[in-house]
């Protein structure tokens, strides 16, 4: 299995917004859009000194089920203009991780 692993922050004041932006449109789309090798997705918060931190990691059967996501330059970010709208800064790349160890 493939993580895909991104990160992006917003004022303290936009956080529940962009919280529940992911949560109910962008995760929904997400899902919609991946046809197959899609295993889930989840969400990461960190309050930093002065802003919000995010973590999304998008779990994926393989690297073809990735690509099918965002295309062969798979390191390529999705980042809705929604989302934009109300990130200070996120990062221009995802990151990409096998899994290959799980206790759970």
């Amino acid at each position: 299995m493939i993580a895909r692993i991104w990160h992006g922050c917003t004022s303290r004041e936009n956080a529940d917004i962009y919280e529940n932006l992911i949560k109910e449109e962008i995760f929904p789309e997400i899902e919609a859009k991946i046809k197959n090798g899609y295993k889930g997705a989840q969400l990461l918060r960190r309050e930093l000194e002065n802003e919000t931190e995010f973590t999304t990691i998008i779990w994926f059967e393989n690297l073809e089920a990735v690509k099918s996501f965002v295309g062969e330059n798979y390191e390529s970010v999705y980042v809705p203009e929604k989302a934009r709208e109300v990130l200070s800064r996120f990062d221009q790349k995802a990151v990409h991780h096998e899994l290959r160890h799980d206790l759970t």
